[in-house]
């Protein structure tokens, strides 16, 4: 297929809040790089959905921990996007992570590190390292989380990691924007995927209190989440930049 339509890259996009932001934007005629990390076959599976929409789609695998690799995959998108007759990136989603639960008084400095070099020096030499790439007047989205804003013991150190990639945003977007690049930061609420386990789509008790503690009435799912980044990603949003914007259907209020 000629490559005719913008280009997304989604890290993480196999699965969860990554896998419904690669399915929206190709929905919208968006053609999609998205990285997975070890489980191949559902990256594919999400590639294959999204390439039944009529965009372009390809699946490559990256562990954003290791920026060691980022030259390397780098190179890997150029020789996708030469494949589809272009040799820019409009759109960047650093959406790529995993969780932690663990209180002040027992993280080790193990995962402390990793939850650093997925979280925050992940997404910082990623997007440097992908800077010749993306084009003029391009956008960048980081997700962080509803965390930053609410707490819940356990989650000191993904919290913090994410609440880093909010200010990081910032500056992102104030050295950019003379490139014509808006980047902004998703916070989304409690969502019912598998991530920390699943713990909030399968634990009926944390589910219900999060619900009852949310002004919408129940936790959010996915397809809040990824439909809203397309959005955020499109024309019409193009003079939004440098902000946070949560997703949560008022959690915590």
């Amino acid at each position: 297929m000629t490559q005719t339509s913008p280009v997304a890259l989604v890290t993480g996009g196999s699965r969860g809040l990554g896998r419904a932001t690669v399915e929206a934007l190709a929905r919208r005629g968006v053609s999609v790089i998205l990285t997975y990390q070890g489980n191949r076959r559902a990256a594919e599976a999400v590639r294959d959905a999204a390439a039944r929409s009529g965009v372009n789609a390809a699946a490559l695998q990256l562990d954003v921990a290791q920026a060691g690799s980022f030259p390397e995959f780098v190179g890997r998108v150029r020789e996708v996007l030469g494949s589809w007759g272009d040799s820019r990136l409009d759109y960047l989603v650093n959406n790529a992570g995993s969780a932690h639960n663990g209180s002040l008084a027992d993280t080790t400095e193990e995962a402390f590190d990793r939850m650093y070099r997925e979280h925050l020096k992940g997404p910082f030499f990623l997007t440097q390292s992908l800077l010749p790439l993306l084009r003029d007047g391009g956008r960048i989205v980081n997700v962080s989380s509803g965390l930053t804003r609410f707490s819940f013991p356990g989650r000191i150190v993904y919290a913090s990691m994410k609440g880093a990639v909010e200010t990081m945003t910032r500056y992102m977007a104030k050295e950019l924007g003379s490139r014509g690049i808006a980047v902004n930061v998703v916070a989304p609420g409690a969502i019912q995927t598998d991530f920390s386990g699943g713990l909030v789509r399968d634990d009926p008790g944390i589910n219900r209190q999060i619900a009852q503690n949310t002004a919408l009435g129940r936790v959010g799912i996915p397809d809040d989440i990824g439909p809203m980044i397309a959005s955020l990603l499109s024309e019409d949003n193009r003079w939004i930049n440098a902000q946070r914007i949560e997703v949560s259907g008022g959690q915590s209020l």
